[in-house]
């Protein structure tokens, strides 16, 4: 069953970021746009280089009205001693959320059950809590933070004109589509 349009569910969830901890809940992803970006574990070895690179370009996420929660099964304790050790992981400003319910998890539907953690699920929500793009790859894959970032600003577009739609390879400013009812019925 797809997750397209699917409301996130209420969750509250420890979370640390800029050197504390602090609460992240539902009402804190309404109003703007979010990407959920879950891992499978801290102290790993492809994690370490996708969470960098999302880092790398967070100035861009937040300039675009969104903010990234990356999101493992992990403690936000073990998250701060990752953050303490590593120095990929120190460059991290946006939120580390903690996940050991596996409530949210299970919510995204992104948990390996056997194994108690997540898939590598990267999840845009829009400003009214809804999925409205995602993606999950097999854990030996490691994801491109400037391509999340491009499928973050074509939702962002056709959220805002609801009558125009994004081809493949869209960037701002590039030509967009208008379907018209000629084009459905060749579909």
């Amino acid at each position: 069953m797809s997750l397209i349009n699917k409301e996130v569910n209420y969750f509250s969830a420890q979370a640390y970021v800029n050197n504390t901890f602090k609460t992240v809940t539902k009402d804190d992803i309404l109003g703007k746009w979010s990407v959920f970006f879950f891992y499978p574990a801290d102290f790993t070895f492809v994690c370490p280089t996708e969470l960098e690179d999302l880092a790398n370009i967070y100035g861009k996420f937040q300039a675009a009205g969104c903010e990234i929660y990356s999101v493992s099964t992990d403690s936000h304790f073990v998250h701060k001693a990752w953050h303490d050790a590593s120095e990929r992981i120190k460059k991290i400003q946006y939120p580390m959320l903690a996940d050991p319910t596996h409530a949210i998890s299970r919510d995204f539907d992104v948990l390996i059950e056997a194994d108690g953690m997540a898939e590598r699920g990267s999840f845009i929500v829009n400003p009214e809590g809804k999925i409205v793009s995602y993606e999950v790859s097999a854990g030996n894959v490691g994801r491109n933070a400037d391509e999340l970032f491009r499928k973050l600003q074509a939702c962002q577009f056709v959220h805002e004109h609801g009558d125009e739609v994004c081809p493949a390879k869209w960037q701002p400013g590039a030509e967009t589509l208008k379907p018209s009812l000629d084009l459905v019925g060749q579909l």
